[in-house]
């Protein structure tokens, strides 16, 4: 799964992702459900929309549906009539620089910082909705997971689905994309592409924003612990 990812780098964000700039994007270590996220979606040109971490399908009589779903295994948007239109016309780019993951350590759990090796930024598959309720709209998305690959799977069975340059040109496109289209595109980004270490527990606080968190753990020992 994929519960906490990090947008530590603002510079180029505009130009990688080809939107306007945008003041409110500022550094964030530590994005958390039901925060508001910078996404991608295609429109002409591309366009860049703050959504609310934590899918509401349109039908769900209330907002604390979002904590269900911050997730969204890519296998059950391929089966699953709910996710289909959302799969179809309602897809988008989730910008990330790192995210993070837990392993279990005896009677502790470890965090760890992910990151695509040579890449400031990169993006993750994600679904979106609109949902309206007593006048209150809200734009909520969720980030696709797929099978971890054999980097990441020392840590978790699960991680997002990542996309290459080509995988998010085509996740963005209007039409609909045809199964074969969509395995390929949630196969597991390649292992030997990532870089994965374990950073300090002051990223299992989802209050705290700090750019300590991606540092790696030997490092902060002295000034942290």
């Amino acid at each position: 799964m994929c519960g906490r990812f990090s947008l530590g780098l603002v510079y180029g964000f505009s130009t990688r992702f080809g939107v306007p700039e945008d003041p409110n994007i500022v550094p964030r270590y530590n994005i958390a459900p039901f925060q508001q996220v910078p996404i991608i979606v295609r429109e002409s040109p591309n366009s860049l929309r703050w959504m609310r971490w934590g899918l509401i399908p349109n039908w769900a009589k209330g907002e604390e549906f979002g904590l269900k779903l911050i997730n969204v295994r890519s296998e059950s948007a391929l089966e699953k009539p709910m996710f289909k239109p959302l799969l179809n016309h309602q897809r988008c780019l989730v910008p990330a620089t790192g995210f993070y993951e837990w392993q279990k350590q005896g009677s502790r759990r470890q965090p760890f910082h992910i990151r695509v090796r040579g890449q400031e930024h990169f993006a993750m598959a994600g679904i979106y909705d609109l949902w309206t309720k007593g006048g209150k709209d809200l734009i909520t998305f969720s980030i696709l997971t797929t099978q971890a690959n054999e980097a990441v799977k020392a840590v978790h069975d699960r991680m997002p689905v990542i996309l290459n340059v080509q995988g998010e040109e085509a996740w963005l496109t209007k039409g609909v994309l045809s199964e074969d289209e969509l395995h390929g595109l949630f196969a597991p980004y390649p292992a030997g592409d990532m870089d994965i270490y374990q950073v300090s527990d002051l990223v299992n606080d989802s209050r705290k924003d700090d750019p300590r968190m991606v540092d790696p753990y030997k490092k902060q020992q002295s000034t942290l612990f």
